[in-house]
C-alpha cells in the first residue's frame, strides 16, 4: 500500500480550529500518513505546524487567483484535502475544481467549527452561499455541534457527520503560578473573573461591560480580565475609562491558561459558539464557568456551567455573583466540569475518527 496523503487548509484560522489543526497533524504523522498543512504564514508562527512533522505551505487568506493557485499546486497528488471551516472549504472547492471533477479525483473533508456572524442582511445572503458551496463541494462534512451538523445537511451536504474536536488538555502550574498570575493582575484581594476571546461584536463584551458596572456593587469589587485584540478594542477601552469600570483589556497573551486557571470565574458571553475553547479550557480546569446558552454550548457543557441568555446583562450579573457569594456551589461546578470534560473525545480520538473517515474515502487505504 502507497503511503497516504492529506493536506489540510485553514483559511483564517480561529483558535479552536488552528490548534484542532496542529493536533491532527501530529496523529496523523505519527500514524504514517503524509500531511501538508496549507494556512496563512502567521499561524505557522503561532502554531508551529513544522514542528509537527508536517509540511507546511504558506497560503494568504485571500481567494484570488494567485492564491488559489497556489493551493491547487499544494494539493496536487494529494488523497484527501481536508478544509477547517467554510472560508478554507470554499477555496478548497475553487482549488479542487467544479464538484464533478473533484468526485473524480480528489475528495474534499470539511470540519465545519463555527458560525461566522452575520451583521444585515447582505452579508447574511453572501455568507448563506458561501455555506452551500463549500458542504455541497464535499464529500463528508463534520459539524462539530449538532447544530452544525443539522445546517450542513439544510445547505445540501450529502453526508454530514457529527466530527467534535478538542483542543489539547491545558496544563496546569501551581498554587505559586496561580497566586503570581492575581498579582500580576492586581486582583489579590478581590475576585477574578476571566474572560478569553477576540474583540468583536458577536463576543458579547458590550453585555459584559453592562454586567460589570453592575458588580460595582460587590464588596470587594471584581476585577474583568479579558484576554484578545480586535477591531472593537478601541470602543471597549474607552467606554471602560468614562464608565470607570473594573475591567482590563490584557490583549494578546501566551499565557492564557495560567491567567484562567487562577480565575475564580470564567465568563463567555458570546452570541453563538460551537465548541468554545474558553469553556473546554475552563472545565478541564476546574474554573467554574458562566456562559450563554447559545450554538452548541449546552451540548458541551451539559450541567457543569451555569447558563444565562445571550445579551442579558442581569442575569449575567446575578449569576456571577451567586456563585462568588457561595464558594460550595463553585466547588461542585469545578468537579462537575472535570468530569464533563472526561466524557468528551480525547484529541487521539479525534484523529481516529478523522482517519476513519479519509480511509472510507480512500477505499481503505
Amino acid at each position: 500500500m502507497t503511503q497516504l496523503r492529506t493536506v489540510q487548509v485553514l483559511g483564517g484560522g480561529s483558535a479552536g480550529s488552528s490548534a484542532h489543526v496542529r493536533s491532527l497533524a501530529a496523529g496523523l504523522v505519527a500514524r504514517g500518513v503524509r500531511v501538508t498543512v496549507c494556512a496563512p504564514a502567521e499561524l505557522d508562527q503561532d502554531y508551529d505546524y513544522l514542528g509537527t512533522g508536517a509540511h507546511f505551505v504558506p497560503v494568504p487568506r485571500r481567494s484570488d487567483p494567485l492564491a488559489i493557485a497556489v493551493l491547487r499546486a499544494a494539493c496536487a497528488g494529494a488523497d484527501v484535502v481536508h478544509a477547517h471551516g467554510v472560508h478554507a472549504g470554499v477555496r478548497a472547492a475553487l482549488a479542487l475544481g467544479s464538484q464533478a471533477q473533484q468526485r473524480r479525483r480528489v475528495p474534499l473533508v470539511v470540519t465545519w467549527h463555527t458560525r461566522t456572524p452575520a451583521d444585515g442582511p447582505a452579508r447574511a445572503r453572501l455568507l448563506r452561499l458561501m455555506e452551500r458551496k463549500a458542504v455541497r463541494a464535499a464529500a463528508v462534512v463534520l459539524g462539530t455541534s449538532s447544530e452544525l451538523v443539522d445546517r450542513a445537511r439544510r445547505r445540501g451536504a450529502r453526508d454530514a457527520r457529527l466530527g467534535p474536536v478538542s483542543i489539547p488538555a491545558p496544563r496546569r502550574g501551581s498554587e505559586a503560578a496561580d497566586g503570581k498570575a492575581r498579582a500580576d493582575l492586581g486582583a489579590m484581594d478581590r475576585p477574578l473573573l476571566m474572560a478569553v476571546g477576540a474583540l468583536e461584536a458577536h463576543r458579547g463584551y458590550g453585555t459584559l461591560l453592562d454586567a460589570s458596572r453592575l458588580w460595582l456593587r460587590h464588596d470587594p469589587v471584581p476585577l474583568v480580565a479579558v484576554a484578545g485584540e480586535g477591531r472593537q478594542r478601541g470602543a471597549l477601552q474607552r467606554r471602560i475609562d468614562a464608565e470607570g469600570l473594573p475591567v482590563r483589556l490584557l490583549g494578546r497573551r501566551d499565557d492564557v491558561t495560567s491567567l484562567l486557571a487562577a480565575a475564580d470565574v470564567a465568563l463567555l458571553a458570546s452570541r453563538w459558539e460551537a465548541r468554545a475553547p474558553l469553556a473546554q479550557e475552563a472545565l478541564r480546569l476546574g474554573v467554574p464557568l458562566v456562559a450563554t446558552a447559545v450554538g452548541g454550548v449546552p451540548e458541551l457543557v451539559g450541567d457543569a456551567a451555569v447558563l444565562v441568555p445571550y445579551g442579558d446583562a442581569g442575569a449575567l450579573a446575578e449569576a456571577v455573583a451567586g456563585l462568588l457569594a457561595d464558594p460550595g456551589r463553585r466547588a461542585e461546578l469545578a468537579a462537575a466540569g472535570r468530569a464533563q470534560a472526561g466524557t468528551w473525545p480525547t484529541e487521539d480520538e479525534t484523529v481516529v475518527q478523522v482517519l476513519s473517515v479519509y480511509d472510507e474515502l480512500c477505499g481503505g487505504r
